[in-house]
């Protein structure tokens, strides 16, 4: 559970005995503590198998001096969690979310830590439609951004259960729909992606990107959603 200390507890993420604490547009909130469903679907499957790959890649394929890059790229990239709080990963967690991504979208392991100590940089791609006739999403983006204009780079999509368009806030869960592969030259925006979920008209979608640069580096997410037509 992750908490900031005030007077009394004055945000928190997390759960501690019985009780969730969280937040949504209207602030935070306790709710109780529900026990999570495990479906065993086969994302979560081909994802545990990707740690799985990574974590042993991490003991047993990369050298010493390969690991101690990876710590001192993640001792100079600090992230932002979800209370708005500033921290360091490890070099081993640094080096799984990077990869993580990359064996998500069918790309070679990066093995060699980033050079450049920040995350990618991601000018806030638009869903410009979503069609119920055809299923697809069009997705706006800036294709002078580095991930577009380089052989490895990538912006990943993932979209959320359509819910009514009167609803605004979607905590998620959001699940993986597809990618926009970087070329040399970059490709031309828009490009389609076919959703997770199925939508009927009138629904928003919710959407999620995430850009991976070829060495590895991630932007952080950009959230957005469409009503259907």
């Amino acid at each position: 559970m992750k908490f900031i200390p005030g007077s009394t507890v004055a945000a928190a993420s997390g759960s501690v005995g019985g009780c969730t604490y969280s937040r949504n547009r209207y602030g935070a909130y306790i709710r109780n503590r529900s026990v999570p469903v495990n479906p065993g679907s086969d994302q979560q499957n081909e994802v545990r198998s990707f740690l799985s790959v990574l974590v042993a890649a991490w003991t047993s394929v990369l050298t010493e001096a390969q690991r101690e890059a990876w710590r001192t790229w993640a001792a100079n990239t600090p992230q932002i969690d979800s209370l708005g709080q500033a921290y360091t990963m490890t070099g081993q967690n640094a080096y799984i979310k990077a990869n993580a991504l990359q064996l998500l979208i069918g790309q070679t392991r990066i093995d060699t830590a980033p050079s450049v100590f920040a995350g990618a940089a991601l000018t806030t791609p638009v869903a410009i439609s979503a069609t119920d006739a055809t299923q697809v999403l069009s997705v706006g983006y800036t294709n002078t951004d580095q991930w577009a204009g380089e052989v490895g780079g990538a912006l990943l999509v993932f979209t959320g259960r359509p819910q009514n368009a009167s609803k605004l806030y979607f905590k998620g869960p959001y699940r993986f729909a597809g990618f926009i592969a970087g070329e040399s030259p970059a490709p031309a925006s828009p490009d389609p992606i076919t959703p997770a979920f199925p939508f009927e008209v009138d629904q928003r979608v919710p959407v999620k990107f995430r850009a991976i640069n070829a060495d590895g580096r991630i932007s952080a997410d950009v959230y957005t959603s469409i009503i259907a037509v």
